[in-house]
């Protein structure tokens, strides 16, 4: 049915293919079939996709920004499903958890406590030379892994080879003294780098010859903090297409950060002073995006 969907949405191959542009200034051929599988990805039933493959097709030009590309496909799918618009917004969504990034060291907490971890959220440890604020502490089985989260909050950057070698230096003088430590004998120690973007090919090639674990948006494939948080259904609040930027920006000071503590709290709501209608429509959005 997939395959039969994206033959019959072709266009003629002879038509020359638009070029758009990405965040970083590079251009690259506008791909249907990568849009119909973010769009999937999204929740998205064939029969909508369908539908805005169509619009894009008669709207997009050469030279489309990615960004614009993303705004229109948004539109057009908020206005078939809000909660496939707020799936799809995902990366978006994140960039929207600053200025700072407590909320994303948050998120990440949360995620890794649902893993089974016990978590510390920015903890001042000591360390060999001098003292570290850690964004994360993990820990199970003896296990403890200390996770330094990059956030960027604009698109086009990467976290370059300098947040893995930094890390590592980090990571070591801590070891260093928690190895001497009594209270941690028999532990062993591990480093993480969590980032809501790209690492460069260096960064990536540092991280596993030093022993790093490095978690991008899409990478590793398979366990990229993208994949992660969709597949445990761990949304921030700032998906949500039902509120405006100021009230999710209001939740997110009242340390409200993940959709799942909505969904098991609705009361938190209350905090918006929201009509009725209104706060229906997000507890709908917010159960629909949860139960996934």
């Amino acid at each position: 049915m997939y395959f039969s969907t994206i033959l019959e949405m072709q266009t003629d191959s002879s038509e020359k293919t638009p070029s758009i542009i990405k965040a970083s200034g590079e251009r690259e051929p506008f791909s249907r079939e990568k849009l119909a599988g973010s769009l999937r990805n999204a929740g998205a039933n064939e029969k909508n996709i369908s539908y805005v493959l169509e619009k894009i097709d008669s709207w997009i030009r050469d030279g489309v920004t990615t960004k614009k590309l993303y705004n229109k496909a948004f539109a057009l799918l908020r206005s078939l499903r809000r909660a496939d618009a707020a799936r799809y917004s995902l990366k978006k969504a994140i960039m929207e958890l600053g200025p700072t990034g407590y909320p994303f060291e948050h998120l990440i907490g949360q995620l890794l406590s649902h893993q089974g971890f016990r978590v510390e959220v920015g903890q001042m440890v000591q360390g060999q030379c001098v003292d570290h604020e850690v964004d994360v502490i993990a820990t199970a089985n003896n296990k403890q892994y200390f996770v330094e989260c990059k956030y960027f909050n604009s698109q086009g950057k990467q976290a370059n080879v300098q947040v893995p070698l930094y890390i590592r230096s980090r990571v070591d003088d801590i070891v260093r003294k928690r190895e001497s430590l009594p209270g941690f004998k028999d532990y062993s120690f591990y480093g993480w780098v969590i980032t809501n973007t790209r690492f460069t090919e260096d960064a990536e090639v540092y991280g596993k010859c030093a022993g790093l674990t490095l978690i991008g948006w899409d990478y590793p494939k398979g366990h990229s903090l993208k994949e992660m948080i969709e597949q445990n259904g761990f949304f921030p609040v700032t998906v949500l297409t039902n509120l405006t930027k100021q009230q999710k920006h209001t939740l997110l000071e009242k340390g409200i950060v993940l959709c799942r503590q909505i969904d098991s709290k609705p009361g938190l709501l209350d905090q918006l002073d929201l009509k009725e209608a209104k706060k229906r429509k997000v507890t709908e959005e917010i159960g629909d995006l949860c139960s996934r």
